[in-house]
């Protein structure tokens, strides 16, 4: 999903059927009563080659109080600010009203491309309206029937050029993982320069202070915060030069258990929150140290691992608490028994308000990033598995011995090893922690993700060829001796 697409109008122009149509499952409710939509929902959409995101709205309606219409319209407004593409419908057949030359006013300000649909157009009463569209000032319309699946190769013609965009876009943010390595494990990490800054992506629940944070690094005060909990509402990415590495720091919205997830808004946040790790090469889990490790917290760190990022535990308000060597002892404690996919992964205790050890918060996140492109030759690694098989050989199922006969690492960023052995499948999943807890404590990776594949491979070793081999001439001498015998 290279771009997000917001579909946008007044309540009743066809935007549903449309979103209906995009992603292949009649997924919103659709009515000839206005206002049905009310909320958000988003889809996996398809148009020819193309694949995003596409976002329904509700109708965007005049109403600016606390009235259910003027939350909607709140809540539209903040899903076109952060879609990448906005798409706005009006009804062809009833031609530009006042209210659609006022939203079109507040599209050309808050979004950066926006592509004009006149809906309903199949037929010729739909002709003036074609005509009236242009005098909005959006371009040429594209003229649909969403309902009869019209209009939309017209539609792709206009996106296409535009994903081209965001897939360029895309792929100079997204860091590169799973990075291939050569058979002895060697190279060194990328150079982090200012042309390609280390990424680095806060996360948290509310209020733990992650705008605090980054003011605080920036030296000014950069982000909105306050007492609030929740005011950032979306993925704020900033590059500067922290204490001399060049890093590009995302501030993400907090995120809360779904079910405390009142306000569509903060949905919207959270689901910005997991794109911004994804981007990310480092993830710091900030935490407050007065409500350390909940739930949301937890899953927040578990997600970072999952995508294979390198993983740094920050507690913050630190400033606040009296005795702080009794409490980051039971910060670690809770850390150990919490996450022990994440054993030894840095855990370091700041006041984001003060400033305090911010230099260790630095420090930690190297580290890890350093950990996190950790090659080891295949030499080490196999001296080590025999150390490793001997001291606790694997069981034998039905007594059938399981042979670990070779190890590799295949993968940096984060590191990845194979094992080729018999019997893949009967290995249990014990076997396989010991072997990764292993490879951190002995290769002092302690933290960063660990992928460990086991592969049968039969009684053939892939590199047994690679070994020194007898002189051909040799060969031949010893053949003809063993013949005269």
């Amino acid at each position: 999903m290279t771009f997000t697409l917001a579909i946008v109008g007044r309540p009743n122009v066809g935007k549903s059927t449309l979103f209906n149509r995009l992603v292949g499952k009649k997924l919103a409710l659709v009515d000839d009563q206005p206002g049905v939509t009310r909320d958000l929902r988003e889809g996996e959409a398809r148009l020819g080659d193309l694949r995003f995101t596409v976002i329904d709205t509700a109708g965007l309606e005049e109403a600016t109080d606390m009235s259910l219409q003027g939350r909607m319209r709140r809540l539209t407004e903040r899903a076109v600010e952060m879609s990448d593409v906005c798409l706005f419908m009006i009804d062809a057949r009833a031609g530009v009203l006042p209210t659609d030359e006022m939203f079109a006013d507040i599209l050309r300000r808050k979004s950066a491309h926006v592509i004009l649909a006149a809906n309903k157009a199949e037929g010729a009463a739909a002709d003036a309206g074609m005509i009236e569209a242009y005098s909005l000032g959006l371009g040429e319309p594209v003229r649909l029937s969403a309902e009869h699946g019209e209009g939309l190769n017209d539609l792709y013609s206009q996106l296409a050029p535009l994903a081209e965009e965001f897939a360029d876009r895309a792929k100079a943010d997204t860091p590169e993982t799973d990075v291939a390595v050569d058979e002895d494990g060697e190279g060194s990490a990328r150079r982090i320069t200012k042309d390609k800054p280390l990424q680095i992506a806060v996360v948290g629940r509310p209020n733990a202070g992650k705008s605090t944070l980054i003011n605080q690094l920036l030296g000014e005060e950069r982000l909105l915060t306050g007492p609030e909990a929740g005011i950032t509402r979306d993925s704020i990415s900033l590059n500067f030069d922290w204490l001399g590495t060049p890093v590009r720091m995302f501030d993400t919205a907090g995120m809360r258990k779904k079910a405390k997830v009142q306000e569509k808004l903060e949905k919207l946040s959270v689901s910005d929150g997991l794109r911004a790790v994804k981007f990310a090469e480092v993830v710091v889990v900030l935490l407050d140290v007065n409500i350390p490790f909940e739930q949301q917290d937890l899953r927040i760190a578990d997600l970072a691992e999952r995508e294979g990022r390198a993983v740094v535990v920050c507690a913050n308000k630190w400033d606040l608490e009296e005795d702080k060597n009794g409490k980051m002892r039971e910060l670690r404690e809770e850390f150990a028994r919490l996450l022990p996919q994440l054993r030894g992964a840095p855990l370091v205790a700041v006041s984001a308000k003060t400033g305090k050890h911010l230099d260790k918060l630095q420090e930690a996140v190297l580290r890890a990033q350093e950990v996190w492109n950790r090659r080891v030759p295949t030499a080490r690694l196999n001296q080590w598995l025999a150390a490793m098989t001997e001291a606790h050989p694997p069981p034998a199922p039905a007594g059938r011995r399981i042979k670990l006969r070779y190890m590799t690492q295949v993968k940096t960023r984060p590191p990845g090893f194979v094992v080729m052995c018999s019997h893949p499948d009967k290995l249990p999943e014990s076997y396989k922690r010991y072997l990764i807890n292993g490879l951190r404590e002995d290769f002092d990776m302690p933290g960063t993700p660990i992928r460990l594949t086991f592969r049968g491979q039969g009684d053939k070793n892939p590199y047994k060829n690679r070994k020194k081999s007898t002189p051909s001439r040799l060969r031949k001498h010893l053949g003809k001796g063993r013949a005269d015998e």
